[in-house]
């Protein structure tokens, strides 16, 4: 369960990084919020994401910790 949830964490961090730096259009399409022609970022995919990414990490690392 702690592993679970710190390597969860840990990817989506990762994700919420990529939708703050890649422009949607560029976006992998296998992620929400990819559409051809739009040049902007998305900002509330990444807030969301990496939200719930430090919610996770700290939740693994709380149950983790002795």
């Amino acid at each position: 369960m702690k592993t679970t949830a710190i390597v969860v964490g840990v990817v989506l961090i990762v994700i919420g990084v990529v939708y703050f730096l890649v422009p949607a259009d560029e976006l992998p399409s296998f992620l929400p919020g990819h559409e051809a022609g739009l040049a902007r970022i998305r900002v509330k995919h990444g807030l969301l994401s990496g939200g719930l990414g430090i919610v996770l990490f700290t939740a693994g690392w709380w149950i983790g910790r002795k």
